[in-house]
């Protein structure tokens, strides 16, 4: 089945690091996440999400979910908060 110790599936997995990995942990929508990995957005929005919120792996804020220094340590990855993202302008 491909599950880990905290129970995170292959969609999981698969979210979360596009999460990380693309969109460099911060302000993402579900209908672009869906695509990038060819899964449904709702079953992202009402399935993956919450169990991930529950986890402590992303957080809400006003301006959209971000993956939490939790998620970037189970996946070893280095930690960047989202609002250190390099600005355009």
């Amino acid at each position: 089945m491909n599950v880990d110790t905290l129970g995170l599936d292959d969609v999981d997995k698969r979210v979360l690091l596009t999460i990380i990995d693309k969109y460099d942990g911060g302000r993402w929508a579900s209908t672009p996440i869906a695509a990038s990995i060819s899964e449904e957005p709702d079953t992202i929005m009402d399935v993956v999400e919450p169990y991930l919120l529950q986890l402590g792996f992303l957080d809400r804020t006003s301006q959209g979910r971000v993956a939490t220094r939790q998620a970037y340590e189970h996946f070893q990855r280095p930690f960047r908060l989202a609002d250190q993202q390099p600005r355009l302008i």
